[in-house]
């Protein structure tokens, strides 16, 4: 099994299953994630999916000698019919629905695998994570959306610094970057994403799926077009049924996880 799948207490746990070769992912695999990701779109009793890797690497990006050979070569016609793809579902091909999905990256995210990482919406590292685009060694760069999520997460400085010198990084640097959220101890990672989770799975999901659409939706716009966005998403979840109740406890104070106030 190139992907095990499982579900539990609304979280969805992906782990990438090739091991033995970095969790490289070639076609099988590739179409494995695919169907994987469709399900936990679609299913309800989900809402909050982790991705991690098998044994002592997140993934090291596409299986060069299955991928590779046919790209070379190809007309520009198979460019365009194969572009709308991606790698491993979420890079481009299905990466707009609007459940978040939380990268548990332990050892290497190279190459392709970063762009895995990055497609995620929340990256936690552990203390070995290591991150690397080393396209540019092997003549060509990232086409899975390495380069526009590199810039949006972390900043033209940052990008220009991995693709340029084609030199890893570890996880302390990508926490200074930006690029994780947090760095755990490996014996601590999945505990640190299922904590993630349910905080995430505690809140109103109709909201949390409103804030990733207008989060995702405002990048690259004008302010002027930001601002209109986040007022329409925003004001648009009011109306979710569930709202009403859980301003009711909020006015009654009953709501989850109050604060005393200080």
């Amino acid at each position: 099994m190139t992907v095990v799948y499982e579900k539990k207490d609304g979280i969805a746990y992906v782990r990438m299953n090739r091991p033995e070769v970095k969790n490289a992912i070639d076609p099988a695999m590739d179409d494995a994630m695919w169907e994987i990701f469709n399900d936990f779109k679609d299913d309800d009793s989900v809402g909050v999916a982790i991705l991690t890797g098998t044994g002592d690497s997140f993934c090291a990006g596409a299986d060069l000698k299955k991928f590779i050979p046919s790209w070379v070569g190809a007309t520009p016609w198979d460019v365009r019919q194969r572009v709308t793809r991606g790698l491993g579902g979420i890079t481009r091909g299905i990466h707009d629905f609007y459940k978040p999905v939380i990268g548990a990256i332990n050892g290497w995210a190279l190459a392709g695998g970063l762009e895995i990482a990055l497609a995620c919406d929340i990256r936690i590292a552990a203390a070995s994570a290591r991150f690397g685009s080393y396209e540019p060694r092997r003549g060509y760069h990232h086409g899975d959306g390495g380069i526009v999520r590199l810039v949006n997460i972390c900043g033209v400085g940052a990008a220009l610094e991995m693709l340029l010198t084609a030199d890893p990084i570890d996880a302390e640097r990508a926490l200074q970057m930006n690029m994780v959220s947090k760095v755990v101890p490996d014996d601590e990672l999945i505990a640190a994403a299922e904590a993630t989770a349910r905080s995430i799975l505690r809140n109103d999901q109709s909201a949390v799926r409103f804030a990733k659409e207008t989060i995702l939706s405002m990048v690259g716009k004008s302010l002027e077009d930001q601002l209109r966005l986040e007022a329409l998403y925003g004001y648009s979840i009011i109306a979710n049924p569930t709202t009403s109740g859980r301003l009711q406890q909020f006015y009654d104070r009953t709501d989850q996880d109050r604060q005393p106030a200080s």
